[in-house]
């Protein structure tokens, strides 16, 4: 038996006791669930996988969404020697044997060998150049797995050798299916069983999971086996209650798609409104453990930092975006506290919607009076024939007077006079507001 032979990837086992995730993998694209960004009909991978025409690619998203798949399934169609380890048990000396051997097999045969390390971040630098010469001749074809960032977890040489491919995680519908594919496969899954199970306790498992294929299989995989020890038992009623006891999760009420969604965001809105951050941060979490997407609360945080607090904290929005690059970096459940900090933030900052009436009143008189001339002393005058034609003429250049302050109008003729930003005196507004003041004086004087 060869290195290649001991080390290439088993898909179809059936051996008792393999876990339900394992059985269950997909063994064709057809069979893939999610991703269809790249293996859609007539996306860059399905056709790179179909087509048999692989190179050095890294696979980045979280767990359960489907990179050891991916690599399975290139395994079962490639005509390449495939060999797979991961990167927490093997060392260097373990990548020269496969080199030489990949070598050796490029050179006598001239096979193709395909490495797919599965956790390749744990690889440190050493690790990692032990076989790039090997990615840059052409021995190798590299395919690496990684949960975490590779900018940050693989050395750049190594990167600019091989195409990143993002994977996203699951939705609830993607999981859904994966679990009620499980039920009726008679084979791999659990078809063999009498088991009852709602719509319900299965959309709740899908939300339990966050997203991940593994965890998801798990849970019900645990559910069905609290049954296999009751021999008397023919029909299997997993239920909600015995979900949550699997698990320890409480099933909160919450249809992100139903009332009760738009109820809870519109509680946290009214809160931070009303500078309760205790309200505030306890409906935050509400969405949170009942399965909203952190990136729909965070966009409705940004909106409420312009729309309820504006200039009266300009440092609002920026806390809000710094929230959502920060969760988008480390990801649940550390990332939640970004969020949370924003919340009670937000909660706390003066309050002005002065932001929200300016855009209104202008919006109002841009759709009444339509699309009104620009006066001819602010535009520009770029030729001879604009000059002429009064372009420009009259205009006066700020720089030129004291404070750089200047009396002239912006406005179209008919909305003279208009007065649209109307600062509160709360927050930083109070001090805009005396700027505008002290503008007005300015321009009387530099008439």
């Amino acid at each position: 038996m060869t290195l290649f032979e001991k080390s290439r990837i088993t898909l179809r086992s059936d051996k008792s006791g393999v876990p339900l995730a394992d059985r269950m993998r997909p063994h064709a694209l057809d069979e893939f669930v999610g991703q269809e960004h790249l293996v859609g009909k007539g996306k860059v991978l399905r056709e790179i996988i179909e087509n048999d025409r692989l190179y050095s690619i890294i696979f980045w998203g979280p767990p359960g969404s489907g990179k050891t798949t991916l690599a399975k399934i290139i395994a079962e169609r490639t005509k390449s020697r495939f060999i797979s380890f991961s990167a927490v048990t093997s060392g260097i000396k373990q990548i020269k044997e496969i080199m030489e051997v990949a070598k050796y097999n490029k050179k006598e045969n001239n096979i193709k060998t395909i490495l797919f390390i599965d956790e390749i971040h744990r690889f440190n630098k050493a690790q990692q150049d032990a076989f790039l010469p090997f990615v840059e001749d052409g021995t190798i074809i590299l395919i690496g797995a990684t949960t975490e960032n590779p900018s940050f977890e693989v050395i750049s040489a190594l990167l600019s050798r091989t195409r990143i491919f993002l994977l996203y995680k699951l939705s609830d519908e993607n999981i859904k299916i994966l679990l009620k594919r499980s039920l009726g496969d008679k084979e791999r899954g659990l078809g063999k069983y009498d088991i009852k199970i709602s719509e319900d306790t299965i959309d709740f498992m899908a939300r339990s999971s966050d997203g991940d294929s593994r965890i998801a299989y798990n849970i019900l995989e645990l559910a069905v086996n609290t049954f296999s020890m009751e021999k008397s038992k023919k029909v299997m009623e997993i239920t909600t209650p015995l979900i949550e006891n699997v698990i320890q999760k409480k099933a909160l009420l919450y249809d992100k798609n139903g009332e009760e969604h738009y109820n809870l965001i519109s509680a946290l809105h009214k809160s931070l409104r009303d500078s309760d951050p205790d309200g505030a941060v306890y409906w935050t979490v509400r969405m949170i453990e009942g399965g909203e997407d952190p990136l729909y609360i965070i966009r409705r945080i940004v909106r409420f930092a312009s729309e309820d607090v504006g200039l009266a904290d300009p440092a609002a929005l920026q806390v809000t975006i710094s929230a959502k690059n920060s969760f988008e970096f480390i990801g649940p459940p550390e990332g939640y506290l970004a969020i949370i900090e924003a919340v009670i933030y937000l909660a706390l900052a003066p309050k002005s919607n002065s932001l929200y009436r300016t855009y209104s009143r202008v919006k109002s008189d841009v759709n009444e009076f339509g699309s009104l001339p620009v006066p001819y002393h602010i535009r520009n005058a770029p030729t001879n024939l604009m000059k002429d034609l009064g372009y420009g003429r009259g205009y006066k250049y700020a720089h030129n007077f004291s404070n750089a302050i200047v009396d002239q109008t912006h406005l179209p003729d008919k909305l003279l006079g208009k007065k649209y930003y109307d600062p509160t005196g709360r927050g930083f507004e109070k001090e805009l507001a005396e700027r505008l003041r002290a503008i007005d004086i300015l321009k009387k004087k530099n008439k």
